[in-house]
This record gives C-alpha cells, sequence and structure tokens, in this order.
C-alpha cells in the first residue's frame, strides 16, 4: 500500500514473515542453512566490495561478528543514543 493511500496509519508488512525473506534486527542470526549475522558495516567496506565486485566480503557469521566487535566496537552503539526528531502527524 502506498503511503499516499495509508495516511496516519501504520503498515505492518506481514510479507516480511516468509523464510525467504533475510531482514532481521543487528546481530541476529538468519535463519539459513549457513546462518550469517545481521551486521552494521562502514561505507568504506560496502565501497571497498562494491568496487570489488565482492559481495561476500560483507558476509560474516558468528565467529567473524565477534571478532570485528572486538576489533572496530559495536558499530550499531551510537545509534542507540542519537536523538531523532520524528515530523508531527
Amino acid at each position: 500500500m502506498s503511503k499516499a493511500k495509508r495516511p496516519s496509519k501504520v503498515l505492518i508488512d506481514w510479507s516480511q514473515n516468509d523464510r525467504h525473506k533475510t531482514t532481521v534486527c543487528v546481530y541476529s542470526l538468519r535463519a539459513k542453512e549457513r546462518p550469517t549475522v545481521s551486521t552494521p558495516l562502514e561505507w568504506d567496506e560496502v565501497e571497498a566490495a562494491l568496487e570489488g565486485g565482492d559481495a561476500e566480503a560483507l558476509v560474516f557469521d558468528h565467529a567473524a561478528v565477534l571478532e570485528r566487535v572486538a576489533a572496530k566496537g559495536d558499530l550499531f552503539a551510537p545509534l542507540l543514543s542519537e536523538e531523532q526528531q520524528l515530523p508531527d502527524l
């Protein structure tokens, strides 16, 4: 449903509840045969993967994520304290 057709309403996208979808909360394991982890990225990592044509460089298993957090810290943490202004409805 387009935003124009749902003013002052919240869209609950039930179609995301499907075994073929991979959107999960940060640091969650995906329910796949190879359970990768939803991981915050830095822009330079995204750009390097794009330039190198290596999407697999952005795929992390649980051990790699623990190593990333030990080396880089929690890249998601700043978002937990960031204040945002939402528009009035």
